[in-house]
């Protein structure tokens, strides 16, 4: 295994495969972001791959994928589409499929127009809704939590929003400054304006009942980003999910934790 390059038709992915090909379905990986590539996520699942083949990739225009495309080239649709034509590319057949934060929401459209593809499906601090306001966070821990990180380890760019255990701060930002080329083209801004189309254009409940495959809603306690009710909302309205929350971690959770993470995602798919 290890890392490629996958033409997939009109772009070129960058594909970094964990662990060996077995009779067990891989597991495809499409992450957050989208302004960054997949190395953040990789700690999570470095213990998994010990038993279980992981492919992960970096979306076009992030990282080492294709970059300088037009605007509207960098749309969700586009991921959709790398990524089944990925799966086919590599020959992996039915695959388990994760999505995380934003790829969450990727993920749900996948299966939605690839249903065929997925045994099962991880939805990891990710959300199926545009209402979280309603759920806003305790903003006075927030800031208080910020004060205390900026004392402690300098001003370390809102890292409260992503781990819990402010302990762990310097070595999550250490990571993501070691990334370096993961940054990618996809613009905020654009998205701000209303340019972006959406990431899961349908209902994403009913798209998730429709599927009626095992769905593992993976959250952890403490996100600020996508607060956990969030989660326990989405289990309450799709029958066919598990809801596993992850305690004493934020958004990163697969980095505050990786093994037991892992471990979860392990015995779903293993069940």
């Amino acid at each position: 295994m290890g890392d490629s390059l996958v033409d997939v038709g009109e772009v070129t992915l960058f594909v970094r495969e964990l662990g060996r090909r077995s009779e067990k379905p891989s597991l495809v990986v499409i992450h957050g972001g989208p302004d960054i590539g997949h190395g953040y996520l990789v700690p999570g699942f470095e213990p998994l791959a010990r038993d279980h083949h992981v492919v992960m990739f970096d979306f076009r225009g992030c990282g080492r994928s294709s970059r300088g495309l037009p605007d509207d080239e960098l749309q969700p649709e586009y991921v959709v589409q790398d990524t089944h034509r990925l799966i086919d590319n590599l020959g992996l057949g039915q695959v388990d499929l994760l999505g995380f934060s934003t790829g969450g929401r990727a993920a749900m459209q996948f299966v939605d127009k690839h249903p065929e593809q997925v045994r099962r499906l991880v939805l990891a601090s990710t959300t199926a809704y545009t209402d979280g306001a309603r759920y806003l966070p305790d903003w006075d821990e927030y800031h208080r939590r910020q004060k205390l990180e900026d004392e402690a380890h300098g001003a370390l760019r809102n890292s409260t929003l992503f781990v819990w255990d402010l302990d762990l701060a310097p070595a999550y930002l250490d990571l993501l400054n070691s990334l370096g080329p993961d940054l990618g083209d996809w613009s905020e801004e654009r998205a701000i304006q209303g340019l972006m189309h959406p990431w899961c254009p349908g209902d994403p409940e009913q798209i998730l009942r429709d599927l009626g495959k095992p769905i593992l809603i993976l959250h952890g306690e403490k996100d600020m980003g996508f607060p956990v009710q969030l989660a326990h909302r989405l289990h309450a309205a799709v029958p066919n999910t598990h809801l596993t929350v992850i305690p004493n971690t934020a958004h990163m959770c697969h980095f505050e934790n990786p093994e037991l993470w892992s471990n979860h995602i392990r015995h779903f798919l293993n069940d």
